[in-house]
């Protein structure tokens, strides 16, 4: 006789981080409509569908809950301990994204009766393993800056040094000495500096500077080490 072999469910979670200068990294997060853990915060995430990619499962279920679409999802572990659900025996893969909050308008829907932003220095007890997910995340998104720049989604156009310096000290939760960094990143040539100044704030006016993208994706496909 052959062996049978227990079912085992696919889901797909979308850990988005938000970014702003002034309130640090934040976390989407929708309030559970149905038990399981019904009523407590989790990441937005479903079952994948029999005639559908992982892709498409995580937008389509980010999109269902949250009412946001996410340009790119990268694909951050797969979770599989096999009582991380209640249930029964489900194996989630995880995705994530690092964005400007302000350009969405985050809404509950389907099976979620809450969405809401949260600061991952304040975040509300979570269901099933998503505390273990999104610490995960974190760590992945923290290592991620030291090979690959990010902020050409998360600073405007133009943009003054010690905006790129903040959002470095963010991401990575800890003071950077800003000559060293300074020296460092401008060592790559992927910003251009700009002859317009920063009008805004005391002082005087700083130089502003934008990110080169083709210079960018050049020295990427080489493979960038950038270690603070």
């Amino acid at each position: 006789m052959a062996k049978e072999y227990p079912r085992i469910d696919i889901t797909v979670d979308a850990v988005v981080f938000g970014y702003k200068p002034d309130e640090g990294i934040s976390v989407l997060l929708i309030k559970r409509k149905k038990d399981p853990f019904k009523g407590t915060w989790a990441i937005p995430g479903g079952f994948v569908e029999v005639d559908e990619s992982l892709e498409h499962a995580v937008s389509r279920e980010l999109k269902e809950e949250t009412g946001i679409e996410v340009n790119y999802l990268e694909q951050l572990y797969t979770f599989g301990e096999p009582k991380r659900d209640p249930r029964k025996r489900i194996v989630s893969v995880a995705y994530y994204a690092l964005v400007k909050p302000d350009i969405y308008e985050v809404h509950a829907a389907d099976d979620a009766e809450g969405a809401e932003w949260f600061n991952i220095e304040k975040l509300p007890k979570l269901a099933f393993d998503h505390k273990y997910i999104l610490e995960m995340a974190i760590f992945r998104l923290r290592n991620k800056i030291s090979y690959e720049p990010v902020g050409f989604e998360l600073l405007d156009k133009h943009f003054p040094f010690s905006e790129l310096h903040k959002l470095y000290e963010t991401l990575y939760g800890k003071e950077i000495d800003r000559r060293n960094f300074k020296k460092k990143f401008l060592s790559l040539g992927i910003l251009k500096e700009l002859k317009e100044k920063n009008s805004g704030g005391k002082g005087r006016p700083g130089l502003l500077y934008q990110f080169d993208k083709d210079k960018y994706f050049q020295l990427k496909k080489k493979g960038i080490v950038f270690e603070i």
